[in-house]
């Protein structure tokens, strides 16, 4: 809008929404950018006293749960076979073999218990507060997926995943880049000498729809020049 002092937005950076009239221009923000996720995502945008809130749900198979299930069965069993060679070992009557069988068959239930919490373990949506310099970040907690993509990626760290809640500053903003891999895009920042994978559980299309979003509210320019790097 020239007359009222809205500045222009290049329509090819607002792709279909621009054409469909779904911009938001709302004040209470202070800046005219595309709030709209793509049609059809889940994604949703919450009014915060401070800003923004971008939600991104944590998506997860129900089919997750049948290994859950069988986990639960197994553990079952393995109680009876501690429990039996344990009253064996008590007793006087065993030997080394069943003391080093015992010790795996401790550290494989223990394992097994620990992926059956997380396959069960109530998942907590990813969320970013859009403040006027800086993004509260939390990864929230995502589900535990016992597939062929999970062995792609970092399989163990999917089991092992850490709650994250911290701030991106504009140390941290600079290094936000949208890079293109095999797998597909992803966007990252890096905090000191870890690199940090913001919507993970989002498709390509909505994380290219929150890199344009992060690069005109925070006027990061580079964060679209990174989807030419390759890692």
């Amino acid at each position: 809008m020239a007359g009222d002092g809205t500045p222009a937005i290049a329509p090819h950076r607002l792709g279909h929404r621009a054409a469909e009239g779904k911009l938001d221009h709302s004040r209470h923000w202070g800046l005219v950018m595309d709030f709209n996720p793509p049609t059809g995502s889940e994604i949703s945008i919450r009014r915060g006293d401070q800003g923004p809130v971008i939600i991104i749900p944590a998506k997860g198979s129900p089919t997750r749960y049948f290994g859950g299930l069988f986990l639960l069965f197994w553990l079952g069993g393995w109680a009876f076979g501690f429990k039996s060679v344990l009253t064996q070992l008590l007793s006087g009557n065993g030997n080394a073999f069943e003391v080093f069988w015992l010790g795996g068959w401790t550290v494989g239930g223990a394992m097994a218990a620990y992926t059956a919490f997380r396959i069960f373990r109530p998942t907590v949506p990813e969320t970013l507060l859009l403040k006027r310099g800086a993004i509260d970040y939390d990864t929230g907690i995502p589900p535990l997926e016992l597939n062929s993509y999970q062995k792609r990626k970092n399989y163990w760290g999917s089991v092992f995943a850490k709650r994250l809640l911290t701030e991106f500053g504009r140390q941290e903003l600079i290094s936000l880049r949208l890079r293109e891999t095999e797998e597909g895009n992803r966007l990252t920042v890096d905090i000191g000498a870890k690199r940090v994978e913001l919507a993970s559980q989002a498709s390509e299309v909505e994380r290219e729809w929150l890199a344009r979003l992060l690069a005109d509210r925070y006027a990061l320019p580079q964060v679209m020049l990174g989807a030419a790097d390759k890692t």
